[in-house]
């Protein structure tokens, strides 16, 4: 047979069976459309920011050295002096100069107390109007501000919080409160991805902002024409001695761009994970389909062998269809990415992060990348059925309607299966025999490997034991048609196993995230059960500003509050390591209100006159004890030398690995204006006023929304729902697996019918109804679905109670099942397999009689 002939063949059975090849194509071009959206959408968030940094830097920008990107601790941002802008207007090369005011530190709210900021986790930016923010902001009504009554907010602020000319806007900074009555609204050229930004005038910047007059953030400076941007910074440089950083519009855009990759890249590669797991479950379903073709083909496949096809003919000619199938579900599959990317654009936008369609970007990595892997993956998912199809001798084909089981491979097969999920086994209880968490992760990656491939080899040999259970179960209730339905799950072990095994992957990662995520709530709150002796917990975005901290000290039925300061600092133990790490300087009531085990000496003493604590790990680490001295250099502060009064157990969840120090030792070698902001308070009731006091407390700081009081109900609430919030995220992005596993099962049956279709006519003939038929087909899809569940759940609940045990070492102790959830996805999975039997049976239901038991 002549390659052509193999085309043409290839090219008519593939149209030939277009409708079985459907929903392999769809599982192609889900994965593949999940891979391009992923990539479209954050390439185009990355050309948002890029064309955002690029329009907001200058031709090179002036800051202090000490300066970082996520803000000051102190609530005010890090300043230059005015006498510093003098000398940079004198250099060479520079045709304006101007000082610039900015700071993320703050909080601003409307006339109904309401915050203005972003939701999303996008900063809150307030300064004052310069001459670069026109390179990209126009001022679209009003004007700009001219006095310390008014501001200008953007648009995007004003739209979203429905703001309008007159209306008046409170501003919370560390220095205090200030309010102004907004003069103008300022449109940004280049799309804003969420931050809200409001602009004062200069001197009322300085002083609300900064907390000091003639002081400025950063200084914009612009070049003269012919003056590169790389000259011009050494020239300015060459004109300014002390402390500061100088870089080009492209070095600033550059840092700005880190800071937010590292933040993408995780979003990136989280769900281009997700779009992986999505194409392992796709390649069962391909395997699936082209097996069951090939085997409804093995007559066809036998004649063309018995004119003098060669196996390699008859191979290529399998994978060509394949090749087609990858190449259509591919090219579908780009274009569904694109759309996808923009429904993921509208659907941040409106969760507050506003992205543009203007700024959709596909580059041309992104269509190659999608071809290459579907076409890839359906090529390689084919092999081993194209394989098996060179396989079918002439003589074997035309004895027989399909291939006969090779009961040597099954036996090898289970085998290799049985040693993997051993091996698996092994591993995942070395993991938990670990001592340290990073040594079990290691071990914990290869037994959820292991044990996950073990299954999916050893399916078929499981699905014998495992369907006669559930049919036992489940199926004896309905007769003669539930016993139908079992054995047409018997009767192919292999088919069963593959499509089971697809399901099984995506509920195995939905158990064990389940497992973690309960586990993990359970054991924060016996910890905290445990170890937090005050009443409530008081926290603030960005740290608790002053006014709020001192409004917190002053509310009644309150016996003490208790003040958390986060000290940077660099530290020199008497071996001479060097180490930077950050102190915990607080009140000493701190004690009380976070119960710390020590190992050795008195947690008490360690907030005595420059006096401190360090964690068991770090002792054992740098060989320390009780009654060493360590030299410790605060950071924009002293040094000085801290005895070590105490050892705390590192066998905890809260503050692991902490070093404390009296909050009066950190004034002591810190400057006033160099003490961060409290990073957290606690709070102790008086005796039976724990009502009122939490009452007080709430009213005490209700002028700042981003305040929130909690007692330890709220924050219990709290950790449970971030993580469910997470849990919920991780579970909808494993949904595009779970579909495609839907799909196989669906594809399955829907061949199974075909491949069936004179058994059927028989049936129908000698008495089943056209309703029994559609049950016992919907009873067999639901026993595949709850064989893949039961295999899943049972793994994912065993890689979970694994990761816990790591867990346990870093504090999280408690093992908690989430048994709700694990039945409830159980039973959801019956209803799975329900679902995708409705079109298979409907079919089914619809054969002609006569037409059926004619077929061949």
């Amino acid at each position: 047979m002549s390659a052509n002939t193999v085309m043409k063949t290839s090219l008519r059975n593939f149209f030939a069976h277009k409708g079985r090849m459907a929903l392999s194509a769809v599982a192609v071009l889900l994965s593949v459309a999940f891979v391009c959206g992923t990539l479209v959408f954050t390439d185009t968030m990355d050309t948002t920011f890029d064309k955002l940094f690029a329009a907001t830097s200058s031709d090179v920008t002036v800051s202090p050295k000490a300066a970082k990107s996520e803000g000051s601790d102190t609530g005010r941002p890090e300043s230059l002096p005015a006498s510093a802008l003098a000398r940079v207007e004198r250099a060479d090369g520079v045709k304006s100069a101007e000082g610039a005011v900015s700071s993320m530190n703050v909080t601003v709210v409307d006339a109904d107390n309401k915050n203005m900021g972003s939701e999303n986790g996008a900063p809150t930016i307030a300064g004052n109007w310069t001459h670069n923010d026109l390179r990209s902001m126009d001022i679209t009504s009003g004007h700009a501000p001219r006095g310390p009554t008014e501001v200008m907010v953007d648009s995007d602020t004003a739209k979203k919080h429905h703001l309008k000319m007159g209306d008046e806007l409170r501003t919370i900074a560390a220095t205090g409160d200030f309010r102004a009555k907004i003069v103008g609204i300022a449109s940004f050229k280049v799309t804003n991805p969420g931050a809200a930004v409001v602009y004062f005038d200069t001197a009322t910047a300085q002083r609300e902002l900064i907390g000091r007059s003639g002081r400025f953030t950063q200084i914009n400076v612009a070049a003269a024409t012919g003056v590169s941007d790389s000259a011009l910074k050494k020239n300015v440089a060459a004109s300014l001695d002390g402390p500061y950083k100088f870089q080009t519009q492209k070095e600033t855009a550059d840092a700005n761009r880190k800071d937010v990759g590292e933040f993408m890249n995780v979003i990136k590669y989280a769900m281009l994970g997700f779009a992986g797991i999505a194409f392992l479950v796709g390649i069962f379903l391909i395997i699936n389909t082209f097996s069951m073709l090939v085997a409804q083909r093995t007559r066809e496949i036998g004649l063309m062998r018995a004119i003098g096809s060669s196996r390699k003919q008859v191979n290529r000619s399998v994978l060509v269809e394949a090749l087609l199938l990858g190449v259509f579900g591919s090219v579908i599959g780009v274009g569904a990415g694109v759309g996808l990317a923009v429904g993921l654009m509208k659907m941040m936008s409106a969760a507050g992060m506003d992205l543009s369609t203007d700024d959709l970007t596909v580059q041309w990595t992104t269509p190659v990348v999608g071809l290459l892997l579907g076409i890839v993956v359906t090529v390689f998912a084919a092999y081993v059925p194209a394989r098996r199809a060179g396989k079918v001798s002439p003589m074997a084909a035309l004895r027989d309607a399909g291939t006969p089981a090779d009961v040597k491979a099954g036996l090898v097969r289970a085998l290799i299966g049985l040693v993997l999920t051993g091996g698996g086994g092994f591993a995942l209880y070395t993991a938990t025999q670990a001592a340290e968490a990073s040594e079990g992760s290691l071990w914990l990656g290869v037994g959820i490997v292991a044990t996950l491939i073990g299954f999916v080899v050893v399916g078929p040999l499981l699905a014998g034991g495992v369907v006669r259970v559930i049919s036992a179960v489940l199926l004896r209730m309905f007769g003669s048609v539930g016993r139908m339905a079992e054995r047409n799950a018997l009767r192919n072990p292999r088919r069963t196993g593959a499509t089971g095994a697809a399901l099984m992957i995506g509920l195995a990662l939905v158990a064990c995230l389940s497992v973690v995520g309960s586990s993990m709530v359970a054991s924060a709150t016996s910890e905290l059960d445990k170890s937090v002796g005050a009443d409530f917990i008081i926290e603030g975005q960005n740290g608790l500003k002053p006014q709020a901290a001192e409004a917190l000290k002053k509310a009644p039925y309150v016996s003490h509050v208790t003040e958390v300061k986060y000290v940077r600092t660099k530290l020199t133990t008497p071996g001479g390591t060097k180490e930077d790490e950050e102190l915990v300087a607080a009140t000493p009531t701190y004690a009380q209100d976070l119960r710390r085990e020590t190992t050795a000496g008195e947690l008490s003493a360690a907030y005595g006159k420059n006096a401190m604590s360090v964690g068991s790990e770090f002792a054992e680490k740098n060989h320390l004890k009780v009654g060493d001295t360590m030299n410790v250099a605060f950071e924009r502060g002293r040094t000085a030398d801290l005895k070590i009064a105490a050892i705390t157990s590192d066998d905890t969840t809260f503050d692991k690995g902490a070093m404390y120090i009296n909050l009066t030792t950190a004034r002591q070698y810190l400057p006033a204006d160099r003490l961060p902001l409290n990073g957290m308070m606690f709070a102790k009731a008086d005796a039976g006023k724990a009502d009122q006091a939490y009452k007080a407390l709430k009213s005490s700081v209700a002028s700042d929304p981003t305040v929130h009081v909690k007692d330890q109900t709220d924050y219990k609430q709290t950790l449970k729902d971030q993580i469910g919030q997470l849990l919920n995220m991780i579970y909808g992005l494993l949904a595009l697996a779970i579909i495609v596993a839907v799909l196989g099962v669906v594809n399955t049956l829907a061949l199974s019918v075909v491949e069936r279709t004179r058994e059927i006519g028989l049936m129908r003939a000698i008495g089943l109804s056209r309703r029994q038929l559609r049950r016992m087909i919907r009873l067999e899809s639901v026993v595949i679905a709850l064989f893949g569940a039961l295999l899943g759940l049972g793994l994912g609940m065993g890689w979970g109670a694994t990761a816990q045990k790591l867990l346990a070492l870093e504090g999280l102790d408690v093992l908690e099942i989430p048994w709700p959830t694990i039945i409830g996805v159980f039973i959801g999975s019956a209803f799975v397999g329900l679902f995708a039997a409705l079109i298979p049976a409907f079919r089914a239901g619809r054969m002609n009689v006569l037409n059926a038991i004619a077929t061949e």
